[in-house]
């Protein structure tokens, strides 16, 4: 049986653990608890441990249990997502991670102007320029922000990556710094409405070196909830 409580209080000292090495404040570091094809009750649960921040993947299956979480959640939107879905998630999460396009923005700023709310935004990057793999590349990436900065309601946050699966954390470091290096890159552009103040990078078999690397967000779920069964789409 999964213990939710023991998980997370066992994560938490890791990411403490991590900050100190680099001598970091832990509380620049928050905990996204990636919740997606696990249950409400679950999510409760980790609620009820201290976390706040769940992490969602799959716009109909959060448009389905979201209503089922009475705790007042906070949550991020991680996943691919497609223009023609954004309104479900109009004035319900707090983040989405997953901005990689043009188009994706405008109609994120179009169903936010509708409810006069401003909501963050990561744009994700596509660290190792994987063909199967979403997000603008680094070399589009300046492009991009320009153009998603001057859309009204959207506050670009900061930067998302998934970088190549690797055995060894130490081999995607790489990639960590390299998202860490074009944040730094963007906010020296000084645009209206960017901070450049969010990393949202590092899973469950690599957080510690993405905190090392400068991650603000890290996304676990297997190291929480245990191992997925993915849904049939």
């Amino acid at each position: 049986m999964i213990d939710i409580a023991a998980n997370i209080a066992a994560i938490r000292k890791r990411i403490d653990a991590a900050c100190k090495g680099v001598d970091r404040d832990p509380a620049e570091v928050h905990l996204i608890a990636v919740s997606k094809v696990k249950p409400a009750a679950q999510i409760e649960a980790a609620f009820a441990c201290g976390q706040q921040r769940f992490g969602e993947s799959y716009v109909q299956e959060f448009r389905d249990k979201s209503p089922q979480v009475q705790a007042p959640v906070e949550w991020h939107y991680l996943g691919g997502l497609q223009s023609n879905k954004v309104k479900y998630l109009r004035g319900k999460v707090a983040m989405i991670h997953s901005v990689d396009r043009l188009s994706l923005a405008e109609e994120i700023s179009r169903q936010w102007q509708k409810i006069e709310q401003p909501i963050k935004i990561l744009l994700q990057v596509n660290i190792g320029e994987e063909l199967q793999k979403s997000g603008c590349t680094p070399a589009e990436l300046e492009r991009l922000l320009h153009s998603v900065a001057a859309l009204p309601q959207l506050k670009v946050c900061g930067l998302m990556c998934l970088p190549p699966y690797c055995g060894n954390p130490e081999e995607v470091r790489p990639y960590f710094c390299r998202l860490r290096e074009l944040a730094e890159q963007m906010k020296q552009l000084q645009l209206p409405a960017v901070s450049m103040q969010e990393l949202s990078m590092g899973m469950s078999g690599d957080f510690e070196v993405a905190i090392e690397e400068g991650a603000t967000l890290v996304r676990v779920g297997t190291a929480i909830f245990g191992e997925r069964i993915r849904p049939k789409r």
